[in-house]
């Protein structure tokens, strides 16, 4: 089970740096040094995160990428959302096929429940708040 991708601590980290450095446009180069994510997966989460405008960019010696959206509006759970969708404690499969309990599973309600509250609470984390601007 994870909780978190790697996809989505990298996202959450880039909106991180870029916070912090909001009145500045920063490379791609630059954020992976920053952050130490390799290179690579930069390029593809800062393109989701310009797909639902989260950042935008600008081209040139002085240009790469800037947060476009107020950091207190970005909850955690937005980029958990975009990243890999609903958070699930339990797929209910067993080698890529459907539990044959999962009607009558006992604990299918219990994870529910917590898989609620774990959602409840990364939305009410900003990236405004882990940066603490």
């Amino acid at each position: 089970m994870k909780l978190l991708t790697k996809k989505t601590d990298y996202a959450i980290r880039i909106l991180a740096v870029l916070t912090k450095n909001k009145n500045r446009f920063l490379s791609a180069r630059e954020i992976s040094s920053l952050q130490n994510i390799p290179y690579q997966f930069i390029r593809q989460i800062l393109r989701i995160l310009l797909q639902h405008n989260f950042v935008v960019s600008k081209e040139g010696g002085k240009g790469g990428f800037k947060l476009n959206v107020d950091p207190k509006n970005i909850s955690v759970s937005d980029v958990i959302q975009y990243f890999q969708g609903n958070i699930m404690l339990s797929k209910c499969m067993f080698r890529k096929q459907l539990c044959h309990n999962r009607s009558t599973c006992i604990l299918k309600k219990e994870i529910n429940r917590i898989e609620e509250l774990v959602e409840k609470e990364f939305a009410r984390i900003s990236i405004a708040k882990l940066t603490k601007t």
